[in-house]
């Protein structure tokens, strides 16, 4: 019997309906003979037993919203928005339950959790709207007995799979383009973080959604599960947001039945500090960019490249800022950096500062696990790094900040691009000819200037290289959702 096996009253959590320990299909929910446990992170304990789906019930679900494709890509797009914004309003009325959730098994800090619900929110607000301006085309013929017209259409059924490091958000950003676009829609979340997607059903169940449209399949098999979903005739397109490992394996697999594909993967973000820059702006920018989520994400500051005339000066600047983060437990007050999300997670982290440091790299802060808890990791500074160190060629996903030293602006641009992945870089400056410069140097798909946050729904979200391809948000996302259609059309002059 799958149930909810902590505390809602003592975590907050007033709408109990929110969570459910079950896969949503179809507009019901699915369980199954066997169940996984749901752990917080940060004190070990059982959130719940969730129903563990598997290879059936993902098929049930690719054929539930192959089903509703026909009824869903029908509706007028004032329609689909306006279910669209029910579902962004129950979201953000109960914000405050879906923040606990997520923190409950995610463990990042009560208020980034509340934040990332409201990021989330605002892909489906953005994409009511957008949804609306899905813009065709009609060209001058080279005959004037014919007519050219492109129309756009909604790709199909989207299946997708995300990452438990936002568990709310990922979600959001491709189900809002995906069904602004008249597609419907199918994701397996991280079996760590479960809870979210399904308190996003619930929601998406109560806006009027209609059943088949938006499914969420929750299990533990994740190879079968994704084979399902790369490889089944009936999805048109997926979408992927985690490793670039991953991701390249199943772009492998979608290239069975050729289909349109997005990915975002991995990264290795520079974070660059030249000698104008407003030092203080700067050191809150890097830590806002590197600890949030406890340095898990894949946009966070992984490399510190910081010019000799300001080295020591935001060296100790930065190092007065990370000593007054609060580590614990993400309910509780004050606290503004959480747990990682498992043991490997944290040993990844120790094996890339142990080996870093047996290359020269010296600890200036931090250095080790806390005492917090067993998966809690010191806020770190690394010092005396080079860019060919582990801690610095690899994708930290913790939090734990290499400096590295730079003379020139050309070094700093060519230490920035030393890396197989391109996804966010950040840099300070108050020379509008180095913001130019650097700018347009960095071949990184999202740059952030005087600025350690760069993700909002207007926005292009991607990278270049080894961190993907395709664009979430912003107009430019909704074009990975359609297909475009050529109309000729003949015999006009008679």
């Amino acid at each position: 019997m799958t149930e909810v096996t902590c505390n809602l009253e003592a975590a907050g959590i007033k709408d109990s309906q929110l969570i459910k320990p079950f896969s949503y299909i179809n507009g019901s929910w699915h369980s199954s003979e066997t169940q996984f446990a749901v752990t917080n992170p940060a004190t070990g304990e059982v959130v719940a037993q969730v129903s563990n789906a598997d290879v059936a019930e993902t098929e049930l679900a690719v054929s539930a919203a192959k089903g509703a494709l026909k009824m869903w890509s029908a509706k007028s797009a004032n329609e689909r928005a306006t279910l669209l914004r029910n579902w962004f309003n129950l979201v953000m009325e109960n914000q405050d339950d879906l923040g606990r959730i997520l923190t409950l098994e995610q463990g990042k800090p009560l208020a980034e959790a509340k934040g990332e619900i409201a990021y989330g929110a605002a892909f489906l607000e953005w994409f009511a709207e957008e949804g609306k301006r899905v813009y065709g085309d009609t060209i001058p013929a080279l005959s004037s007995d014919k007519k050219i017209v492109v129309i756009k259409q909604p790709v199909g059924v989207v299946a997708s799979i995300t990452p438990w490091n936002f568990p709310n958000a990922m979600i959001a950003r491709k189900a809002a383009a995906a069904l602004a676009a008249g597609c419907t829609f199918v994701v397996r979340p991280s079996e760590s973080t479960p809870l979210s997607a399904l308190a996003m059903a619930e929601l998406a169940e109560r806006a009027g959604i209609p059943a088949g449209v938006f499914n969420v399949v929750v299990g533990s098999n994740s190879r079968g599960m994704g084979q399902v979903l790369t490889q089944h005739p009936d999805v048109a397109k997926f979408t992927f947001t985690g490793s670039t490992g991953v991701g390249k394996l199943l772009l492998t697999q979608c290239a069975t039945t050729v289909k349109k594909v997005s990915m975002e993967l991995g990264g290795n973000a520079p974070f660059i500090v030249f000698d104008d820059a407003d030092i203080d702006a700067a050191v809150q920018g890097a830590i806002i960019s590197k600890y949030r989520n406890a340095g898990q994400t894949c946009v966070c500051t992984n490399r510190i490249l910081v010019q000799q005339g300001v080295l020591e000066e935001f060296t100790e600047k930065f190092k007065n800022a990370v000593a007054e983060l609060h580590i614990g437990d993400g309910l509780a007050d004050g606290v503004n950096l959480g747990p990682m999300i498992s043991d490997k997670a944290v040993g990844d982290v120790e094996k890339l500062v142990a080996e870093s440091i047996a290359a020269g790299a010296k600890v200036a802060f931090g250095g080790q696990r806390s005492d917090v808890g067993e998966l809690f990791y010191q806020p770190t500074i690394l010092t005396g790094v080079t860019n060919d160190m582990p801690i610095a060629a690899n994708e930290i996903f913790g939090p734990v900040s290499p400096v590295i030293a730079f003379e020139t602006e050309e070094e700093a641009i060519e230490l920035a691009n030393d890396t197989e992945y391109g996804l966010a870089a950040y840099f300070y400056s108050r020379d509008i000819g180095t913001v130019w410069r650097v700018a347009e140097g960095l071949e990184f798909g999202m740059v952030g200037i005087n600025e350690g946050i760069i993700s909002n729904a207007a926005a292009p979200f991607g990278g270049v290289k080894q961190s993907g391809n395709g664009r979430e948000g912003s107009k430019y996302g909704l074009d990975d959702y359609l297909e475009i259609k050529y109309l000729c059309m003949g015999g006009l002059d008679k």
